[in-house]
């Protein structure tokens, strides 16, 4: 098995839907920058209220993600 070094960002996804969505937003828009996502760890979870309804959801992701040779820790 290789060792790994991981590197980790975080990051807030939001969304109107659903916890899940708002996970996916967040690791979505990781991935149109970085390479190598590995996992995510979701840190916050957080809510908008408007008229005693939640009108979205914040959810606070750390990624991480593995370094390619080369690539500063």
């Amino acid at each position: 098995m290789d060792n790994h070094v991981y590197k980790i960002i975080e990051l807030t996804g939001s969304s109107d839907t659903s916890l899940e969505d708002a996970i996916q937003n967040a690791v979505s828009r990781a991935g149109q920058t970085l390479r190598n996502l590995r996992w995510f760890e979701v840190v916050d979870i957080r809510g908008y209220i408007e008229n005693s309804r939640v009108a979205y959801w914040q959810v606070t992701v750390k990624i991480g993600f593995t370094l390619e040779e080369g690539d500063e820790p």
